[in-house]
């Protein structure tokens, strides 16, 4: 089920409405059911493998807390087993992800491998469950926080299951802590049922995410696809079109997801946590990081980098732990040569900068330069957009093959009088689709603008604003996406890019 869709704009006031007639003290298992079918609308059978992951983890967090609570065994057996024990649940966890995932993935490096002695292994034709990349990981951090003590094991399955399970972020995110939204769960029947504020700041804020879903992501989409699907018979102009297009459909789309999850559920009474802060407007790659899917970059950082050792190390061992985790953040996103290479590429980038640090600081020590003047911050953040769209080629790209050929073409046939000669009308959207799309990205850089410099977002500024004022920008908002957004029987780009992640 897609949140633009008509059957989750009947799905969620359904689910609303029972939730608020219902006993608070069996609200959670309703939202338990529902988050339930929401996931099986996709594919009935995979919930199976939810509850696979919801019980072994379930039952690995209440054995590493028993363990701890043991008054036998000692404290190095103790130790010792719940080591055993969180092992045995990354292991099956893993298992089934890494089936489900890298299966093919895996034979086609092991067909390369064995080519010169003619040996073929068969592929298989395995359905990507939607979303198992986040429910995983969610379900993993849980454990890992029950071992380190950050959080009480929880002893209601239901509850637990709802954790794993919420529906509005349970396909793509935010991949939640159990510090966060299991203990909301835990608290629930003491929400306060009716809360004005939370419900009109939710519903204004699923109607941001479904206009910059529906009517940039979708629309520019189109574009993207024209240009990569036929990238041989272009030149630089398009290519270039099509890398920022690209760049500006993913940012769309999954902070459109991520906003509307973030909207829906604070309409229920839940908090989740933000997943995107103008990461355009980052000054570096390590600060577009910090910015971009927040919730998987802090996972990666508190579960991978720092057990690694992090930055607490030699020069050396600090640049290796940055290189296997964005190369593990590549191979999270998809199975893929040319993932691996985008996570590589942001790996380096971070390596460069720490090491052309002093050297730039030296420069612009000698040189005077203003270093917080608007016009130095501008060429950090467009030097810093370059690098990310040349990176996110390697991520649009079928293959390692056609990224490479792609970036090569764009550097190589350069045709500067196509930016004059209103050729980018071809690439898939004529004159007055790309108007409309010029126009909601100005809307988004004001939007983004106000959240970096007021670090409020569009429901809080629109708060506090003349209610005229107010009235008028949720009208357009919604005007726009029923008149302009991208959506119907002809339309086949409407899921949500990182469902296949």
């Amino acid at each position: 089920m897609l949140f633009n869709s008509t059957q989750f704009l009947i799905f969620f006031p359904i689910v609303l409405l029972i939730y608020y007639i219902l006993p608070s003290k069996i609200r959670y298992v309703w939202l338990l059911i529902s988050s339930y079918y929401f996931y099986m609308c996709w594919n009935p059978v995979y919930i199976v493998l939810i509850l696979i992951s919801t019980v072994i983890t379930y039952i690995c967090a209440r054995l590493v807390e028993m363990l701890k609570g043991a008054s036998y065994g000692g404290a190095e057996g103790k130790k010792l087993w719940m080591k055993l024990t969180i092992a045995v649940c990354f292991i099956a966890n893993l298992g089934i992800l890494i089936y489900f995932k890298y299966t093919n993935f895996l034979i086609d490096i092991a067909n390369q491998l064995l080519k010169p002695l003619n040996i073929a292994v068969p592929s298989f034709d395995i359905l990507l469950p939607v979303g198992i990349s986040f429910y995983t990981f969610q379900a993993l951090g849980y454990t890992i926080d029950v071992y380190r003590g950050q959080c009480k094991a929880e002893k209601n399955i239901l509850k637990y299951a709802l954790f794993v399970s919420f529906f509005p972020q349970l396909v793509a995110g935010p991949i939640e802590r159990s510090e966060n939204l299991l203990n909301q769960i835990r608290s629930e029947h003491k929400h306060k049922l009716w809360d004005y504020e939370k419900i009109t700041t939710g519903l204004i804020t699923m109607l941001w995410g479904f206009f910059i879903k529906i009517v940039i992501a979708d629309r520019v989409a189109i574009l993207v696809d024209t240009v990569f699907n036929s990238y041989e018979k272009y030149q630089m102009t398009a290519l270039v079109a099509g890398a920022i297009g690209f760049a500006l459909q993913i940012y769309c789309d999954f902070a459109g997801y991520s906003t509307i999850a973030i909207g829906a559920a604070k309409v229920l009474g839940f908090e989740l946590m933000e997943n995107f802060d103008t990461p355009y407007f980052a000054e570096s790659v390590a600060d577009f990081w910090r910015r971009w899917h927040i919730s998987l970059s802090s996972w990666f950082k508190d579960y991978l980098y720092i057990p690694l050792g992090g930055s607490r190390c030699s020069k050396l061992k600090h640049y290796r732990n940055i290189l296997i985790t964005f190369t593990v953040s590549g191979l999270w996103h998809g199975a893929g040569l040319n993932y691996v290479v985008w996570g590589l590429c942001h790996g380096v980038y971070q390596i460069v900068e720490n090491e052309l640090h002093p050297l730039f600081y030296k420069i612009n020590e000698k040189l005077g330069t203003k270093v917080k003047s608007f016009g130095y911050r501008l060429f950090k953040v467009a030097v810093t957009f370059v690098l990310v769209d040349i990176a996110w080629i390697f991520f649009r790209a079928d293959s390692l093959y056609q990224a490479l050929h792609y970036i090569q073409r764009m550097f190589k046939y350069r045709d500067w009088w196509s930016l004059f000669d209103l050729s980018i009308y071809e690439l898939g959207l004529d004159i007055q689709e790309m108007n409309i799309l010029i126009s909601s990205v100005i809307l988004l850089f004001l939007v983004d603008l106000i959240q970096y410099k007021k670090k409020m977002s569009l429901a809080g500024f629109l708060s506090k604003q003349w209610i005229v004022f107010r009235w008028g920008v949720l009208f357009v908002l919604l005007f726009c996406c029923i008149v302009f957004g991208c959506y119907g029987p002809g339309f086949n780009s409407a899921q949500f890019i990182y469902f296949q992640f």
